[in-house]
């Protein structure tokens, strides 16, 4: 869970009990090098934990990040996500679990130091919740910290120092599955207590999987693969693009230390919590199934749309995570924000991922050979969003959408012309028009499959008024492998269209040599802008054409406030306030077109005084696909440091803000008084 006002407490030593636990362990915990570790490390982790608990990663239901404390989390919630799992087909896709987080308890102990759950939420006790729970052949989880009290600011009491009774209490009512929290742990040593409970738990002879919440703050998976079933690698997640992309990118190095019975746990997923769209959920659980993390919903299945529940229950994506092989993803290749991620399964094909961090459409290719498999004559591939197969000579490409990721499962096959060819649809050229003036694109239809393509026509359309013409052919009798077919229009937004993103729709078909037709469609947002104007301008007075951020939206001259627009403070750096500037927090990009008439970008930058002293984050100004200017690690210390980039000639400007390499807690930064001269 989030709770900002324990950040700067999570650490105080207090009293005797800190002192007498800390002088009983000298542990020392080595650090993990910047890049992933080879393959091999991975028969150097901690033996795991044999007792045949989580063998592929677990899947549920967690209740936070839908209600967090609030009145709504009772008994009658928790029996009723029991039964959508039934009706919703959740349970026969694999999801298994219903843990209750937070707040289940009254702040204080009964006179016998017994946990007391509260008698409003549940009235028959969390013993009759589980034997519900059991009824309908699913599993209860429980929630607590290694500290005092919880991490909620009411008090709820915490674990430490009562491990082994309230383990029996969890046993003695069935529990199944035990998330263990790290607030207001009084300093006490992570390794130490997250091994008490392990011990407490193994003791009551009730087989419970063990999930250790420690943040990643002691780097868990150097040593907890015999103390736990999973650890969270990092901070609590947020409903947003940039949280879930910045712990995507902490958890994906960390490959080699997950397996059966020892899972990286990227946290939660926030599927159909409303913060994201559908294609950026689709990217989360393609992401998190092929990292082999746990899948436990955080969005409130009572209120689930169609759509969410499309995405949690598609069984090809879950048969990734779920493989019994066990292996996380590793990275093949990242470059510019275009990801190819690729799973070992245990039928020794490949699920590939290719992910687009970016916020315009992207072509991203590997091959079958890069992804690890052997030398074939062709493969089959099958889209497991789109529910197809094709057959491919060897190469794995796709036109991905903004912040969109295809996946893919590809193996050797030797019935690979039973499927038709694959086709990648694509387009040459920019995706940016002004309104009233004819922009020239390229539409592409490359055939990947072994076998020709054939009977390929091409169309393309766009939003009512829009004038789309094509000026070449759109169809051709056959495409042959690795041929294309290139079709060039001529697209014009009317006069008065506003600024924002449109759909233009291209559309393919064409007919295996069987004779079988395919038809494929990819939706190109398109970004009708308007033209810097001449002179200098404040960058926070001018239209984005995108904009990232790791919590709550980028803000017009105030600092970011993490949570809804406008609730950030005057920009200050170094104590000096500036009156214009952009608000962000790490991982951020903001995008502003400049139609290649502008020379320059200036800007303070640094940490907003607002965090007293915490953050680091490093600033970086893109031309297009060019690093124009950057700052290197910046620290809350340090104050206001001048930004000067040349971007003359770049269509699209691109300001970034990454977190320093540490994480992104408390990384408020400041591109203060930027300016851009036209």
């Amino acid at each position: 869970m989030r709770h900002p006002h324990t950040r700067t407490a999570r650490r105080t030593v207090v009293g005797a009990l800190a002192a007498g636990l800390l002088c009983t362990t000298g542990l020392a915990v080595p650090a993990v090098a910047a890049p992933a570790p080879a393959a091999s490390a991975r028969d150097s982790v901690t033996p795991t934990r044999a007792d045949g608990l989580a063998l592929t990663p677990p899947m549920g239901f967690n209740n936070w990040n839908s209600t967090n404390c609030r009145a709504e989390f009772d008994e009658a919630m928790v029996k009723g996500i029991a039964d959508l799992f039934v009706t919703k087909g959740l349970k026969d896709a694999g999801y298994q679990y219903v843990n209750l987080d937070d707040c289940w308890a009254l702040p204080a102990r009964d006179a016998n130091g017994k946990l007391v759950p509260d008698p409003v939420r549940f009235p028959g006790g969390i013993g009759a919740v589980a034997d519900y729970v059991h009824s309908k052949g699913l599993k209860l989880g429980i929630y607590t910290s290694a500290g005092t009290k919880t991490c909620n600011n009411a008090g709820f009491p915490g674990a430490l120092g009562h491990e082994y009774s309230d383990a029996q209490q969890f046993a003695d009512w069935g529990v199944d599955y035990l998330k263990y929290d790290n607030c207001n742990n009084q300093g006490v040593d992570a390794r130490l207590r997250y091994t008490i409970m392990r011990d407490a738990l193994k003791a009551t002879g009730r087989p419970i999987v063990y999930s250790i919440c420690e943040w990643g703050q002691n780097k868990p998976w150097e040593w907890a693969a015999d103390v736990g079933h999973l650890w969270r690698t990092t901070d609590d997640i947020s409903d947003n693009w940039g949280s879930m992309l910045s712990i995507l990118k902490q958890n994906l190095p960390l490959a080699p230390y997950a397996g059966p019975g020892h899972w990286n746990d990227p946290d939660m997923l926030e599927v159909g919590n409303g913060g994201m769209t559908d294609t950026e959920y689709r990217t989360h659980f393609s992401m998190w199934s092929v990292m082999a993390a746990p899948l436990l919903i955080g969005s409130d299945l009572r209120k689930a749309s169609e759509a969410t529940l499309d995405i949690l229950g598609n069984r090809e994506v879950v048969t990734v995570d779920q493989d019994p092989l066990g292996r996380q993803g590793a990275v093949v290749s990242s470059e510019d924000g275009r990801w190819v991620v690729a799973k070992e399964m245990k039928d020794g094909s490949r699920a590939v991922a290719l992910f687009n961090e970016t916020g315009s459409p992207q072509r991203i290719a590997t091959t079958a050979r890069a992804v690890g498999l052997p030398g074939a004559a062709a493969y089959t591939l099958r889209d497991l969003w789109e529910h197809r197969s094709y057959n491919t000579a060897g190469t794995i490409s796709a036109t991905v959408p903004a912040h969109g990721t295809v996946l893919v499962r590809v193996q050797p096959d030797r019935h690979w012309a039973a499927n038709p060819p694959a086709v990648e649809l694509g387009l040459d050229g920019s995706l940016l028009l002004e309104a009233g003036r004819p922009a020239t694109l390229t539409t592409t239809v490359t055939d990947l499959g072994r076998t020709p393509a054939t009977r390929v026509s091409v169309s393309l359309t766009g939003p009512a008024g829009w004038t789309v013409r094509p000026e070449s052919a759109v169809r051709a009798p056959a495409v042959a492998t690795g041929k294309t077919l290139r079709t060039r229009w001529t697209v014009t937004a009317p006069a008065g269209t506003p600024t924002g993103s449109y759909d233009l729709t291209l559309r393919a078909s064409h007919r295996s040599p069987g004779g079988v037709r395919v038809d494929s469609a990819l939706t190109l947002a398109t970004g009708v802008v308007v033209r810097p104007p001449t002179g200098t301008s404040y960058l926070s007075d001018l239209p984005w054409l995108s904009a990232a951020n790791g919590y709550g939206p980028v803000e017009r001259d105030t600092s970011n406030g993490e949570s809804a627009a406008g609730d950030g403070h005057p920009i200050t750096l170094g104590g000096v306030v500036y009156a214009k500037g952009l608000g962000v927090h790490a991982d951020s990009a903001v995008e502003f077109y400049t139609g290649a008439s502008c020379r320059t970008v200036t800007a303070d930058v640094g940490v907003d005084d607002e965090k007293d002293g915490r953050g680091t984050v490093a600033f970086e100004i893109w031309a297009d696909g060019r690093k124009a200017a950057a700052t290197g690690v910046l620290t809350n210390a340090m104050g206001a440091r001048p930004l000067s980039a040349d971007v003359s000639g770049a269509q699209v400007v691109r300001l970034v803000v990454t977190d320093g390499g540490d994480g992104i807690d408390s990384d408020h930064a400041d591109w203060a008084d930027a300016r851009l001269v036209c």
